[in-house]
């Protein structure tokens, strides 16, 4: 989730919206990579999720980050609720899931060494506490009444709504994990090529990235559960957008898309005021019931736009928001994808000829089939476990356009860990379900040594 967005005045002006858009637009030269994971936390001794207080807990995870490493608190009231330092924040998820916000990097070499930063850091503060930090799309075994909620507003105002427009909401909130990366784009016509790739090919990723097929301590019949909780969260704003596919898409029709999404609240002083429901549009107009009179400032429409969660969102950015959280090779495998997909002309070109003769049907199927089969769906008549060989290929060529090198090599062997998956059709939760019941002999709590960072 985001943190509360900072800086513009009031919004005199609709055009305002779509511009505050169109001021992200880069020359490639400047195109950054950034990568965001989240975490579950856990005591080693009781296998319970990590309290937000107490001498083991997420506060003490902050804090611990903070002394030790440098970090910059931040707080909300009294409570400290995130972290800052050489632009990367460390945030929290509503149920305690500890999550990194990368700094924008030229390259994936400088991503890795970012990540594998941030969990030695994480990893040398949580053994002091008997602790432990795993990564998978949904918590395996905790119910919802085990996990704690996190001391931000936020979080209260969504979890009573959330319950009144979907029924998996608060699953989301509290019980998932995804990773993410955030790429940029060159103009409007750029955006609107790299927003489709990324809406089409999601389901690819949910499949390749799928690692949450277990609830409250058993199978629960999908490979990507994460994905599954999407589709029955919030229809108005969730899902693959598809009035992006269609002529005259661009900022302003991403912008209107935003608008007609009800609000969840303004930030002010430090304190979340409810909208539960209210319009954007009467915010522009002075008329928000929650603050009569006012009208929006750029932050508030920054901060309305974190409050959609398509499969692909844009913002000043685009971010890719379709993968389960996993292990490290993983986490880097995800940046690894879709930079290799996004940032090279020939290789986005060539994505979108794979996918630019689908219907929405058929990408709402690949949606829906992945998060059930992996790389065993099929709908429209496209085979997945086809389609994401492709796609891998296609990315990995894009990777070796771009002569990134290092000692360990160029950017395309973060792909490894893919092409492996899509060489012999097995995917994170495949690989699970095998130890679960294979050596595992069905007992779940093994799955807490076995991915923990």
């Amino acid at each position: 989730m985001s943190i509360p967005q900072e800086g513009g005045g009031p919004i005199e002006q609709v055009s305002q919206l779509a511009e505050y858009m169109a001021s992200g637009e880069k020359p490639k030269s400047d195109w950054r990579i950034g990568t965001e994971h989240e975490k579950f936390g856990y005591c080693k001794d009781t296998l319970n999720p990590l309290p937000y207080d107490g001498p083991r807990s997420i506060r003490a995870m902050l804090e611990g980050l903070r002394d030790h490493f440098g970090w910059t608190a931040v707080y909300e009231q009294d409570n400290i609720i995130g972290l800052t330092l050489n632009g990367a924040n460390v945030s929290l998820e509503p149920g305690g899931q500890l999550e990194l916000s990368g700094a924008p990097m030229a390259t994936l070499h400088q991503v890795r060494n970012e990540l594998e930063e941030h969990l030695r850091e994480v990893e040398a503060v949580a053994k002091g506490l008997g602790a432990g930090f795993f990564g998978l799309g949904a918590a395996p075994i905790w119910t919802h009444e085990q996990m704690p909620m996190m001391p931000k507003g936020r979080y209260r105002l969504m979890t009573d709504y959330m319950g009144k427009v979907g029924t998996l909401g608060t699953q989301m909130m509290y019980r998932t994990c995804t990773v993410q990366v955030n790429l940029d784009f060159a103009s409007e016509a750029d955006m609107v090529q790299k927003l489709r790739v990324s809406l089409a090919l999601q389901p690819v990723a949910t499949a390749l990235f799928a690692s949450s097929p277990f609830l409250e301590g058993k199978p629960n019949g999908y490979k990507s559960w994460r994905s599954r909780v999407w589709r029955d969260l919030d229809a108005s704003r969730t899902g693959m957008l598809p009035f992006a596919f269609e002529e005259g898409m661009g900022y302003q029709r991403y912008v209107d898309y935003v608008l007609d999404v009800p609000m969840y609240f303004v930030y002010r002083d430090g304190k979340y005021i409810n909208a539960l429901g209210q319009s954007f549009r009467d915010f522009l107009k002075g008329k928000l019931p929650a603050l009569p009179g006012e009208v929006p400032t750029l932050s508030d429409w920054a901060d309305h736009m974190t409050t959609v969660f398509p499969e692909a969102r844009v913002k000043k950015y685009l971010e890719m928001r379709g993968a389960d959280a996993g292990d490290r090779p993983h986490l880097m495998a995800l940046p690894a994808l879709w930079t290799g997909l996004l940032y090279d002309q020939d290789a986005l070109d060539a994505a979108w000829d794979l996918v630019k003769g689908w219907d929405a049907e058929t990408r709402e199927g690949l949606r829906v089939a992945a998060s059930e089969q992996g790389l065993q769906a099929e709908a429209g008549g496209v085979r997945m476990a086809d389609l994401a060989r492709e796609v891998v290929a296609i990315s990995r060529a894009g990777l070796a356009a771009r002569s990134q090198a290092s000692p360990e090599g160029d950017e395309t062997g973060y792909l490894a860990i893919l092409e492996h998956s899509v060489a012999t059709g097995q995917v994170p939760a495949d690989h699970l379900l095998a130890r679960y019941y294979g050596e595992w002999g069905g007992d779940l709590n093994r799955i807490y040594g076995a991915m923990r960072y």
